[in-house]
């Protein structure tokens, strides 16, 4: 028999919070994090608002602890990765099979965007340090033997999915006796390619995004890093964890390179694979936390999927991008420590800036930051690129 995989903990460091805490704080308050850009330096700084995380680079390297020319991208997945293992209780990881399965979609081009006009001004001056961790494999290596890990180390990069997905394989690498421990989640820092990327695709908001909203025009783009610690059976019974990793799945409808097909088929199918592997009816879902980005293609291909799974009797939905913004690679991280932590707590979380029904949804997204709830199983969307849909399921 398989072993089951449990979430012995998690952490998040994004734009609304430097910790989880704080970030349930801003969600109690109705407090999104969407503002003008104070440090990714772009000409559209006065057009899109986005979700930084509050510190420059250098407050960030005191608080990884690592060099200061390091990729913000990396010091944020140090930040997170390192307060994810402390919450776990687990000690030293060195006494463990560890790995570490981390995402991103970016790597560290935000000091690959500033080296040719500095290189150019000063050739000699040492700057070719800043770019050999431009790809996204590096980002993860420079965290991992920071760390300490030695037993495995990858990096998952598909889109949006990214930071579900390397929850996915890391949960399979436990459940073969490959592992005892694997940090799983995701990272990725704002910089101008993806701003002006997702410019191009003419689907960015310049105001704060509404995702689920009729009037929505678009998302807003964040950056963070969330992490998970996954453990088997044997040591979650020495813990107490959050909760168990029961189901997940990955599907592609393979519709277009960017959009989701209209009536969300990869979206549907991720959904029914991760109930299936859990054992689980629809009816049992307490909560699900929405990939919700605020654009018109995926609101209404991810909402007509659930209406298809779940109707007629639907449990409550929320979109946290409506806070965080849409961290790309993180997202999956930090949503999955969204998630497994409102099961664990009985949180459920607020969709802000909504205030229209979209016509074709039978449901609504909740609007309020409520406790106490009686949860049982929650569920957790990450719908990317490509087609690339994933959904994981947490369970008591």
């Amino acid at each position: 028999m398989s072993e089951q995989v449990w979430i012995a903990g998690g952490e998040l460091i994004c734009g609304i919070g430097m910790d989880l805490a704080a970030c349930l704080e801003a969600f109690e308050k109705m407090q999104p994090g969407m503002g003008t850009m104070q440090h990714l330096q772009s000409v559209h700084a006065n057009t899109f608002p986005v979700v930084e995380v509050k510190a420059d680079n250098a407050t960030l390297a005191a608080m990884a602890g690592m060099p200061a020319h390091w990729s913000r991208t990396a010091l944020l997945s140090m930040i997170a990765a390192k307060a994810a293992w402390d919450s776990s209780g687990l000690g030293d990881i060195s006494s463990y099979r560890a790995g570490l399965v981390s995402a991103n979609t970016v790597g560290g081009m935000d000091k690959t965007e500033h080296f040719m006009e500095a290189f150019l001004e000063n050739a000699a001056g040492g700057r070719l340090r800043e770019v050999v961790h431009h790809e996204c494999g590096s980002i993860t290596e420079l965290v991992a033997d920071a760390l300490g890990i030695r037993h495995h180390v990858s990096t998952i990069s598909t889109a949006c999915s990214s930071g579900a997905n390397a929850l996915m394989y890391g949960a399979r690498m436990i459940r073969s006796g490959m592992l005892d421990v694997v940090i799983a989640g995701g990272t990725d820092s704002l910089t101008r390619f993806t701003l002006n990327g997702f410019n191009t695709l003419m689907i960015l908001d310049q105001q704060k995004c509404r995702p689920f909203d009729d009037t929505r025009t678009g998302l807003n783009l964040g950056e963070g890093a969330g992490y998970v610690v996954l453990v088997s059976d044997r040591l979650a019974a020495q813990i107490k964890p959050w909760c168990k990793l029961s189901g997940f799945a990955n599907a592609n409808d393979a519709y277009h390179q960017t959009a989701s097909s209209p009536e969300g088929t990869g979206n549907f199918m991720a959904m029914k694979g991760a109930l299936d592997m859990a054992g689980l009816e629809p009816g049992d879902i307490g909560y699900i936390n929405l990939h919700g980005t605020g654009t018109q293609n995926n609101d209404s291909s991810e909402g007509l999927a659930i209406a298809r799974l779940f109707a007629p009797a639907f449990p409550p939905v929320s979109s946290t991008k409506s806070f965080t913004g849409h961290t790309l690679g993180a997202s999956g991280g930090i949503e999955a420590v969204f998630a497994a932590y409102a099961l664990h707590a009985g949180l459920i979380y607020p969709n802000a800036q909504f205030t229209t029904p979209m016509k074709e949804l039978a449901f609504t997204p909740e609007t309020t930051f409520s406790r106490g709830q009686a949860l049982r199983h929650v569920m957790s969307n990450s719908f990317g690129f490509g087609g690339n849909c994933s959904s994981l399921v947490f369970s008591k």
